[in-house]
């Protein structure tokens, strides 16, 4: 039997949902270097973006509450003297930002106080960094702060070196020598870890305080590039790329296994680089194409990708930023929230939503999310401390509340109530249905009886040619060759009980199988209490199936006379429990009557007695 089976997903139906363009952030110019960076990134406060500036190179920063057309000129992060190439928030301060440059510094910035794009000077004034941090020799592509330790930001350059640094002190702490140029770099939740992919088609996996790679994988095959994302606090590793055939690809790692858990994934053809994205609340993987407008999403579940869905558009990005859970809005639902690039002059927000009308706090969808607190300083991290982050209750969020911290490993009580409500519920309705069973449909004669079990054998035998035809599936009637071709069948129209129990079963006898006959001594004792129910009758049925031999017809017809006869003594036995329930009815209908006639209006004792005893009464003939 061919069914569907769909799997049990609280994300299934999450959906994007794309905002009105009056609401986007509009008047960009976004940066056109053809360096392969997102462009873009996010926190609950600021949008940075990499800018198109003469000059120079210079990066904007956008208040997420000042939407709509921007002005003309706008106050830009001003310093290098090259192309931004790219940037990324301290995810412990939401003013502090790092950016890299096609000069070869990396710069530490602080957004003002009150900080906004609109002003009232005649001439805009440029922010300047608060911390420079020389010491690449050639261009730097990639920055990325230490999700777990404070003030520890990782660089990667043109001259084939990663640069841990102390930005509270503004030296290298820790220097990685990389065979080739990063195409991409993510840290592991606790920050001891980071991978990276190259042009040399290869995963590596660093230890980084111990200054070396611990596994080396052969990656993607195809010739352009391949990235990477740490999965959170998983021991796992998402890369996108192509294949050679140019095909694009995920693949799932696990630290120490050489080949992709599964193997890789073909998406689709197009040639754009897939950008992922992880979401360690609602175990997600997205994936941005860069030059069209989809973005798909799966859920990560039993070490594989299950597909969810796709946001699709058909205003192509170059750029994309996800925006940190602590930051998106838990009121509508919202899961996710990304910025994407639009034609190089907007930026537009897509949120992405758990389809449900509940108008309270959706715990199972909100796991506690990583704060603003880190699990360790810069020293304590390069001293060896390992730690996660502590995280905080996004309920308190919900509330409105200062955050509520809970510790890196608090699992939320989801669960715990929701069952709580099943067996309280459970014994109230189990009293309803008792009832339903009292009105038996007992009065049913022996003819009757006798018809529903011919017919119900009839029935059977068409049951067992079907199982016998259908080769998809196996069966216990198929281990004995079919028989001879069958005889008319007389039962289908004999309605009348009298002759069909003693003629009809040799007629359509069947072979009798060694498995079956044991249910069918049994079953006529289990289900003999509903005497005219008609699940009663297939129980009966299989012995009716028996082989052409006289022995086996006989055996047969023995088991339905023993079923006949405890039919036959049910009945009998529900007859005189009526027999006995009437003569009760009688009784109370005279004495009420007397008792009536005797006291008329009566005391309000006897007035009593004579409710009770209709209500008796009532009861009895129900």
């Amino acid at each position: 039997m061919a069914g569907r089976f769909v799997r049990v997903s609280k994300y299934r139906h999450v959906f994007g949902k794309p905002t009105k363009k009056e609401f986007c952030y509009d008047n960009l110019h976004i940066s056109r270097n053809a360096w392969d960076t997102n462009l873009v990134k996010a926190n609950p406060e600021y949008l940075a973006v990499n800018w198109e500036a003469s000059g120079g190179g210079a990066f904007a920063v956008i208040p997420l509450n000042e939407r709509g057309k921007l002005p003309d000129q706008i106050p830009l992060f001003r310093g290098h003297t090259a192309a931004v190439l790219d940037t990324d928030w301290n995810p412990f301060n939401d003013r502090i930002i790092a950016s890299a440059s096609d000069d070869g510094k990396v710069f530490i910035w602080e957004v003002p106080q009150g900080f906004t794009l609109y002003t009232d000077a005649e001439e805009v004034p440029a922010v300047s960094p608060v911390s420079r941090l020389p010491g690449h020799s050639r261009k730097v592509g990639h920055v990325l702060f230490n999700p777990a330790a404070e003030h520890i930001l990782a660089s990667s350059s043109g001259d084939l070196t990663l640069k841990l640094w102390d930005i509270s002190t503004g030296q290298a702490a820790i220097t990685l020598r990389h065979p080739e140029i990063v195409q991409s770099l993510s840290w592991s939740a606790n920050g001891s870890m980071l991978v990276t992919t190259s042009r040399d088609k290869k995963l590596r996996v660093w230890d980084v305080r111990q200054e070396k790679p611990v596994h080396e994988y052969p990656g993607h095959e195809g010739a352009k590039n391949s990235r990477a994302v740490w999965m959170g606090e998983h021991n796992r590793i998402a890369t996108t790329g192509f294949s050679r055939m140019s095909e694009r690809q995920i693949g799932l790692w696990e630290p120490g296994r050489k080949d992709p858990i599964g193997g890789f994934i073909s998406i689709d053809s197009i040639s754009g680089v897939c950008m992922p994205f992880w979401d360690d609340g609602s175990n997600c993987l997205y994936l941005a194409g860069k030059g069209d407008g989809n973005i798909r999403y799966y859920e990560y579940e039993n070490d594989k990708f299950e597909y969810l869905s796709e946001y699709k558009s058909a205003d192509p990005q170059r750029g994309i930023a996800f925006l940190p859970r602590r930051g998106i809005n838990v009121h509508e639902n919202e899961v996710m929230r990304a910025y994407k690039t639009v034609n190089d002059t907007y930026i537009e927000p897509i949120s992405f939503t758990v389809p449900r009308r509940a108008e309270t706090f959706q715990a199972d969808i909100y796991p506690p999310a990583i704060g603003l607190k880190p699990a360790m300083s810069a020293k304590e991290w390069l001293d060896g401390k390992t730690a996660v982050p502590p995280k905080i209750d996004l309920e308190s969020v919900y509330e409105g509340t200062a955050p509520v911290e809970v510790p890196a490993d608090y699992k939320p009580p989801t669960a715990a109530p929701a069952p709580a409500p099943a067996p309280a519920a459970a014994p109230k309705k189990e009293p309803e249905p008792a009832p339903a069973p009292a009105p038996v449909r007992a009065p049913a004669t022996m003819a009757d009886q006798k018809s529903s079990i011919s017919a119900m054998a009839n029935k059977f035998k068409d049951d067992v040619e079907e199982e016998a035809d259908d080769d998809a599936e196996t069966s216990s009637f198929e281990e004995i060759g079919r028989p001879a071709p069958r005889t008319t069948v007389p039962v289908r129209t004999a309605a009348k009980p009298q002759p069909v129990n003693t003629t009809a079963p040799p007629a359509q006898a069947k072979p009798a199988s060694p498995v079956k006959s044991p249910q069918a001594t049994s079953a006529p004792v289990a289900r003999a209490a509903p005497a005219a129910a008609p699940t009663a009758a297939p129980a009966a049925a299989p012995p009716a199936a028996a082989a052409p031999s006289s022995p086996a017809v006989e055996a047969s017809l023995e088991q339905i006379k023993q079923l006949l006869e405890q039919q036959a003594q049910v009945i009998s036995a529900q007859n005189d429990k009526l027999t006995a329930q009437t003569q009760i009815i009688t009784r109370l209908a005279a004495e009420v009557e007397s008792l009536k006639k005797r006291v008329g209006a009566g005391t309000q004792d006897q007035s009593e007695r004579i409710r009770q005893l209709e209500l008796e009464l009532e009861a009895a003939r129900s």
